[in-house]
């Protein structure tokens, strides 16, 4: 199974996939096949993943923005620099930028990571997708094997039932006609009325 598993690994490299969870087309094969715990588990590792990605570029554009805001200051400040709640409100501004600049760092470095482990975490759910569906496409092949023998046999017996039928009438007509030509119509009338009344 591992061997199999890597030769799909190897098949998709380098292709692009869309990313599943986001993919309307995705979620409309489990209005087909039942989803299984290993699909669930890989769906919410992935939306993890990306929901951890868009809070990332929230929070830097965020961050950028307080960080400019405070370098603004800083420059504005530069006229009064004597005054000591000036100097106290520049240093502070100062720390935040710090703060700032190791907050961005530390997005950066996850930001590098994060594409990948999104594209690795794609593609185990895609290769869970892909068994799932075809053990499906495999137990439904089966089965449509079975009705296809069974429509074909019923067809077999159709077809001998239906000359059956015809043999049966021309054989019903043949003996009409002969005890027609001998008995003659009036004697044939009165046992039509006979028998037509025991049949009631």
């Amino acid at each position: 199974m591992e061997q199999k598993e890597n030769s799909f690994v190897s098949a998709i490299t380098g292709k692009k996939l869309p990313i599943l969870t986001l993919d309307h087309k995705w979620h409309q094969l489990f209005t087909q096949v039942n989803v299984t715990p290993e699909i669930k588990a890989g769906e919410e590792k992935l939306n993890t993943l990306l929901k951890r990605q868009g809070k990332i570029n929230t929070e830097t554009k965020e961050i950028k923005k307080i960080k400019s805001r405070l370098m603004d200051e800083i420059v504005s400040m530069m006229d009064e620099q004597d005054s000591p709640a000036t100097i106290k409100k520049s240093e502070e501004n100062k720390r935040l930028i710090e703060e700032c600049n190791e907050k961005l760092e530390a997005y950066s470095d996850e930001m590098l990571d994060l594409p990948r482990e999104i594209d690795q975490a794609n593609k185990e759910l895609m290769l869970a997708t892909m068994e799932i569906c075809y053990r499906d496409i495999k137990s439904n092949a089966a089965e449509l094997e079975e009705i296809t023998q069974w429509i074909n046999n019923m067809r077999v017996e159709l077809k001998k039932n239906v000359v059956r039928k015809e043999e049966m009438q021309r054989r019903n007509n043949d003996l009409y006609v002969y005890m027609h030509d001998i008995f003659g119509a009036d004697v044939i009338e009165l046992f039509d009325m006979k028998f037509k009344k025991d049949e009631k």
